[in-house]
């Protein structure tokens, strides 16, 4: 049964308003998790928050410009921008220009900011990859093998720098595209296999990612090394209890827990806000995933339902996988939550993808009020 128009309406502004509300509810926790590391770094308990709160605006920005673009015209020039953004990747490999952390050349500087083009790479591929999965058959060879090419040479960058954590992401968006689409089940399980190959391949190519494997199944028994961020996150979920210790009074991200304002902010929220607060998230995000598929399954141009479809699958996953790892759930990726983690780049880049959507939003029912 087809829904109503009213109703698809109250979809898409629920999925808006879930989006800023888990967006200005991360500005919160940010500034609970940070201001005490951000006085003593930076002299100014702030610096984090007002950081935040030009990314969320700069964010709101691209949101309203993508949003009122021809969802035609961001699919026409998907090849253009992953162009781009695969080339601002190369960037972070050059010495001078890319910017080093923990041994990851994830970052490039620009006027003082850091830019990491590996969020934006997430959706840019779901633009790109419906084409190639859902035209398969129809294509010439020429045009398959440079569309695989324009997929499979930033995943080959992603390793480079190393971003284990993004390649892995980026993957599960294009093997969920692969699947919704018209391809031939056969070749879809080449592609499955294929990818799942690389991944093991890549995962065994490096000793600390199987440091880091080794201590999820144990992370007690390497509590001091490889398994101190799960273990301070457990503590800090345990100090939560249900009701939490109070908005600002948690104790691990008194420089406890490494990255309390990053990837584990969701490990302050379960400290502060206890398991109301933690359930209020999650609810949060399923409802948001929920509404989005609903209208993404509205959508009956088949591209616009896989670019749509594929970006509430990226954004959802990617809350899910950040949860499963500070739960120690799943091994450590370096993964943030979507719209609540500390980040320009991140958050820019999810409110970049949810402007397509409301784009394909548009897009599709101007055209069904012409006809």
């Amino acid at each position: 049964m087809e829904m109503t128009r009213d109703k698809i309406d109250l979809y898409k502004r629920l999925v808006i308003l879930l989006a800023l509300a888990l967006s200005l509810f991360g500005v919160l926790m940010i500034y609970s998790s940070s201001y005490i590391l951000a006085r003593e770094h930076f002299s100014d308990a702030n610096f984090f928050l007002k950081r935040q709160l030009i990314y969320l605006l700069a964010g709101s920005g691209v949101f309203i410009i993508t949003s009122n673009l021809r969802f035609e015209f961001l699919v026409k020039n998907a090849v253009y921008i992953n162009l781009a953004i695969m080339a601002v990747l190369i960037l972070t490999l050059i010495p001078g220009l890319g910017i080093s952390v923990k041994g990851a050349s994830r970052w490039i500087g620009i006027a003082g900011i850091r830019i990491q083009p590996g969020e934006f790479l997430k959706f840019s591929l779901i633009l790109l990859a419906p084409t190639l999965f859902e035209n398969f058959e129809h294509l010439d060879l020429k045009k398959r093998l440079i569309y695989a090419a324009m997929i499979c040479t930033p995943l080959l960058i992603l390793m480079r720098q190393p971003d284990f954590g993004t390649f892995s992401i980026c993957t599960l968006g294009i093997i969920f595209i692969a699947f919704l689409s018209n391809l031939s089940r056969k070749k879809f399980y080449l592609t499955l296999f294929s990818s799942m190959g690389i991944s093991v391949f890549v995962l065994l190519l490096e000793p600390y990612r199987i440091k880091r494997l080794i201590s999820f199944l144990d992370p007690w028994k390497n509590a001091r090394t490889a398994g101190f961020q799960v273990v301070q996150s457990f503590l800090a979920f345990a100090n939560g209890s249900f009701f939490g210790q109070g908005l600002g009074n948690g104790n691990q991200k008194l420089f406890y827990l490494p990255e309390a304002h990053n990837d584990f902010i969701f490990s302050v929220i379960g400290e502060e806000l206890g398991l109301i607060g933690v359930i209020a998230v999650v609810l949060a995000f399923a409802a948001f995933t929920y509404f989005g598929f609903k209208l993404a399954l509205c959508f009956r141009s088949r591209l616009t339902f896989l670019v749509s479809a594929g970006i509430i699958f990226m954004l959802g996953v990617q809350a899910a996988m950040n949860m499963s790892v500070v739960l120690g759930l799943l091994p450590t990726k370096g993964l943030n939550l979507p719209f609540v983690s500390f980040g320009g780049s991140s958050l820019i880049s999810n409110l970049w993808a949810l402007g397509i959507f409301i784009s394909a939003h548009k897009s599709t029912f101007e055209r069904q009020s012409k006809v």
